[in-house]
């Protein structure tokens, strides 16, 4: 039977978070693996905005092609499939000389996936979340295209135009007041449902120049300006009064559900929404596990996401890494060598062998990638200069 390949650090999930802390955990000279099941949510996106530098005619897609090259040219492995368990390793179930998921030398994690199984003594979790889709027909296939999930990224693009926020609960309503902002034509679509709101948010939006109207959406039509030979757009809604309405666009606010089953079963905390518990160092309340990105606040935000990946893979790197040690440990270690207490020598099989900490065949990666010219991820000129 082949043995599980053996990883310092694995991570579930190849959004910007999941990414971002394998990038990171990988250049600091920890062997690093990332799973990803097709068709993740980030890759969806047709358009990546509020990322420094990155253009928004970049889609999530494409960033993430860019991170895979990037991740793979610095030594870290991708495999395309689903994670379909993790499980703690206890005493003879695997690690260096059977030793149990507390010893720091051996593995602490199986991770059972489509196509491989391996052992990790970290886990991230980067699974994200999904959105609820509206009820109305034909309407979803317009994601990106008129249909939107996330205020902050794409209120900007339907600025001065028709828009409707479907949606019944508390956070539809403050959406579309909120869309206000950008906009004197706001929709806020019920789609024949009873309002969750409180009074005062009740009377809190009565108060703002919005239309609240309760008949069911029936249908979504294409914007028939768009060439057939392209993506279609949303241009209207169609209503079961027989009326119909053209929007340059909306959001569909029904809330979300967050991919943390991996987590729970492992007997990581969830908090009361379902997102993952983590704390500062995106640490999970089960030892060695780490989550990041949205399954643990629902942010929706490319930056937020790489950032959480930034603190998880320097979290992770000083969890792991095997320098500095404290003067006791180097004490012991001399201890065992040769030279004994005067320090002439360490020894066979103690602190030398372990110096530098990180692999060998890592650190050749690092040499030979200083000396290239050219790297993986998104260059070219900015618009206007040669």
């Amino acid at each position: 039977m082949t043995e599980p390949l053996e990883y310092e650090v694995v991570v579930i999930g190849g959004g910007p978070a999941g990414l971002t802390t394998a990038i990171y955990t990988t250049r600091l000279g920890h062997r690093t693996a990332v799973f990803e099941k097709e068709g993740g949510r980030h890759a969806a996106v047709s358009h990546v905005h509020n990322l420094l530098g990155v253009s928004e005619n970049v889609s999530g897609e494409q960033l993430a092609t860019h991170a895979v090259d990037q991740l793979e040219h610095y030594g870290g492995d991708f495999f395309p499939g689903a994670v379909e368990s993790v499980a703690r390793l206890d005493s003879g179930d695997g690690g260096d000389d059977d030793t149990d998921c507390t010893d720091a030398g051996g593995p602490r994690f199986r991770l059972e996936s489509t196509h491989a199984t391996v052992d990790a003594r970290r886990v991230v979790f980067a699974t994200g979340f999904r959105d609820r889709s509206p009820d109305v027909p034909e309407l979803e296939r317009f994601t990106g295209r008129g249909l939107h999930y996330c205020l902050h990224c794409d209120a900007y693009t339907l600025s001065d135009g028709s828009v409707f926020v479907l949606g019944h609960t508390e956070s539809a309503a403050h959406v579309a007041m909120s869309m206000l902002n950008f906009t004197a034509d706001v929709d806020l679509l019920l789609d024949d449902r009873e309002p969750e709101w409180d009074d005062e948010t009740d009377a809190q939006l009565r108060a703002h120049p919005l239309e609240v109207i309760d008949t069911a959406v029936v249908s979504a039509d294409a914007d028939e300006t768009i060439p057939e030979d392209e993506p279609p757009w949303l241009g209207g809604l169609s209503f079961a009064d027989g009326t119909e309405r053209d929007y340059l666009g909306g959001f569909a606010m029904y809330g979300s559900t967050y991919n943390a089953d991996l987590a729970a079963d492992l007997g990581c905390d969830l908090r009361e929404d379902g997102a993952i518990a983590v704390d500062e160092n995106r640490e999970a309340s089960v030892d060695g596990v780490y989550a990041v990105g949205d399954v643990t606040h629902g942010q929706n935000q490319t930056t937020i996401a790489v950032g959480d990946g930034a603190y998880a893979g320097l979290a992770i790197h000083k969890d792991l890494r095997p320098f500095p040690k404290s003067v006791a440990e180097l004490e012991a270690l001399e201890g065992e060598g040769e030279g004994g207490s005067d320090g002439e020598g360490w020894g066979e099989g103690t602190l030398e062998d372990g110096v530098p900490g990180a692999a060998a065949d890592l650190r050749a990666r690092m040499r030979r990638v200083r000396d290239l010219e050219t790297h993986p991820g998104l260059r070219g000129p900015s618009p206007g200069r040669e």
